[in-house]
């Protein structure tokens, strides 16, 4: 089996749920009682934290603990458009955001707020001075991610940083749910930005983790209301399991990064040199340093996104259409609607995404699948 997926989940790595496991069933303790077992938990989430701050270069009390990307991304723009809501109700964001960001954007609309959505260039970049023309004296918060999951486009967040370097009360939000392991991490944590939104399950931990980083002295209110943990932010019994193995996968990630991203972008560029030639292939991830090393998106035109992706598994090969959170709901590519493709050439988009453990054998594995593939697809593609 050749998993290509990784944009979508990862697998948990064995480590990691050893980590799980061994908490679990040694520490399991309340980390907010009193007694020494408690206390033992309580150590435990602080060591977590503390190692998940060192990896990033941020200070401890600026992480906090969510069950993922999702309520990362809600936390942090619900709560800025409620701790900020006599200062103003303007947001901003792009048009090819995660759909927690964009749902987010829209549920705050019906609510008064108004949302500027940014439209991206034919790479799927969004322009800093587009963010600049954008702010009004009443906006609040900038919300860019840092790595498109869709073609890998990534943002340019020191140039939107440098524009808001000259408004400093408005919250500069970034989902880097995509840009772990990616060696971007001086891009995604530039001195700028306030809010970071991170994912276990996209870089081998358990489901259900994540965290946010909050720059010190800036604030947002609490979606979590109850017994006070997070520093009273997020309220919830945490699980201290969960969250040890998150901070093992995260170290375990970040180590010998750039070789790995070296691994990923090779496995990429066999795939890439092997279909860009073909009639009827249309690549939208590119291979300069605006992509990031793991994404490849590319469409059959005439061929449907999810007849592709069925072709391939037959083949024992897994891919997907361009993100799993739409791909059941037989959705077009927000993303590539917003980079002005032809709405027929985006239904056949799909998307292999790598991670460092895909080798160059499975890369010229899918070839020979895609050479087969295509192949019977050539009646398809000739109507």
């Amino acid at each position: 089996m050749i998993y290509f997926d990784n944009s979508a989940t990862t697998q948990a790595d064995a480590s990691v749920l050893e980590t799980y496991t061994k908490v679990s069933q040694s520490i399991w303790g309340n980390p907010s009682s009193l007694h020494n077992f408690g206390e033992k938990a309580d150590k435990l989430l602080s060591q977590s934290r503390q190692q998940i701050a060192d990896i990033l270069g941020v200070k401890k009390h600026e992480i906090f603990f969510t069950s993922g990307g999702t309520e990362g991304d809600n936390w942090v723009i619900k709560g800025t458009a409620i701790a900020k809501r006599d200062f103003g109700k303007h947001l901003i964001t792009t048009q090819i955001e995660h759909p927690a960001v964009i749902n987010t954007m829209q549920q705050l609309e019906q609510l008064g707020y108004e949302v500027t959505y940014l439209p991206v260039d034919k790479s799927g970049r969004v322009s800093a001075d587009d963010v600049a023309a954008a702010i009004r004296p009443d906006t609040i918060l900038v919300s860019v991610m840092a790595v498109n999951n869709e073609v890998g486009s990534i943002q340019p967040l020191d140039e939107i940083g440098a524009v808001l370097a000259d408004y400093p009360k408005i919250h500069f939000h970034v989902d880097a749910v995509q840009a772990v392991g990616k060696g971007l991490w001086d891009l995604v944590l530039n001195p700028r930005v306030d809010f970071a939104t991170f994912s276990g399950h996209k870089f081998h931990a358990p489901r259900g983790t994540g965290f946010i980083y909050m720059k010190a002295g800036k604030k947002i209110a609490p979606l979590m209301s109850g017994g006070g943990q997070e520093s009273n932010l997020r309220s919830g019994t945490e699980n201290v399991p969960a969250i040890a193995a998150m901070a093992k996968a995260l170290r375990i990630v970040t180590t010998n990064e750039q070789s790995k991203n070296q691994q990923e972008q090779a496995v990429r560029k066999i795939i890439i040199e092997h279909i860009k030639d073909q009639p009827n292939i249309t690549i939208f991830s590119g291979m300069d340093e605006h992509f990031a090393p793991h994404i490849l998106t590319f469409a059959i035109a005439g061929v449907r996104g999810e007849t592709i992706v069925h072709a391939f598994e037959e083949q024992d090969i897994y891919i997907s259409t361009t993100s799993a959170c739409s791909s059941k709901k037989e959705q077009v590519s927000g993303t590539l609607m917003a980079m002005h493709t032809p709405e027929k050439l985006a239904t056949s988009a799909v998307r292999v995404s790598l991670d460092a453990t895909n080798t160059i054998a499975e890369a010229q594995a899918f070839n020979r699948a895609f050479d087969s593939i295509y192949a019977g697809f050539g009646k398809i593609m000739t109507k």
